[in-house]
């Protein structure tokens, strides 16, 4: 069984849980450690039987949780070289780092593809995860998508992909001019249109599921990044979920 679920999606906490086979991962925490518990035992898991907890970068919506959870679950931790030079996670029961450009790393069951990408981050990764001959996607946190990028998720049973805000809620919203140039640039986060135009360079007829993520609370809308995705891509509306910032998702599962 290969399946998924976020545990909170948002500029103020991230966190998925991926399953396959016999290995669960935990993708970024940006929650406290008894909040993931909390979470986890939501979705009846056992947060115990978490076999690795995986970064992508070091900001804080990211990592907030990463030390205290894996001193908790006693589990080891997956980071760039840059993601752990950039912040203070405190003694890990174990750490493993990999480079972004130097191919896959096996976390027991599961294949972890990492995927640089343009973040203000030191060394920001995003990943593909195969199990068996299921493939998904997790694709947060950028500013731009390079045909590197669209290669690497060209072909995928089910794709986490980030709609963080819509352009002009952006440019009249409440954020100050130097944040609305941060969140906006290359080095940002993916708007509406972005996201869109890059799930129409895919082979999106194959995705069981397509879960929009990472949406803004001041800058975007369920309904935005749902218009947004239906004229890139008609039909794809019974495959469509959105996350929210305080709901935990049910599980998305995957077939090949």
């Amino acid at each position: 069984m290969f399946r998924f679920a976020s545990l909170g999606s948002g500029s103020r906490g991230n966190a998925t849980l991926v399953q396959g086979g016999d290995t669960t991962i935990l993708i970024d925490c940006g929650f406290p450690f008894r909040e993931v518990r909390g979470r986890c035992d939501a979705l009846g898991v056992d947060p115990d039987s978490i076999d690795a907890l995986v970064v992508t970068h070091e900001h804080g919506d990211h990592v907030r949780g990463v030390g205290p959870t894996a001193r908790g679950l006693k589990c080891p931790v997956w980071m760039s070289h840059g993601t752990w030079r950039a912040a203070k996670y405190g003694e890990l029961p174990e750490l493993n780092l990999f480079a972004t450009h130097e191919g896959p790393v096996n976390v027991g069951a599961l294949t972890l593809f990492p995927v640089p990408v343009p973040h203000d981050a030191r060394e920001p990764a995003q990943f593909v995860i195969q199990w068996q001959d299921t493939r998904l996607g997790l694709l947060t946190d950028l500013g731009s998508h390079t045909p590197h990028i669209v290669d690497c998720y060209l072909e995928l049973d089910a794709l986490l992909l980030e709609f963080n805000h819509d352009t002009v809620m952006l440019a009249e919203g409440p954020y100050p001019p130097s944040l609305q140039s941060r969140v906006g640039g290359a080095y940002g986060h993916l708007n509406n249109g972005q996201a869109a135009k890059f799930l129409s360079l895919i082979e999106h007829a194959r995705l069981k599921h397509l879960v929009a993520a990472h949406l803004s609370e001041k800058n975007n809308t369920p309904k935005l990044a749902a218009e947004a995705i239906y004229r890139a891509v008609p039909g794809i509306q019974p495959r469509l979920s959105v996350l929210m910032q305080d709901q935990i998702s049910g599980w998305f599962e995957i077939t090949a």
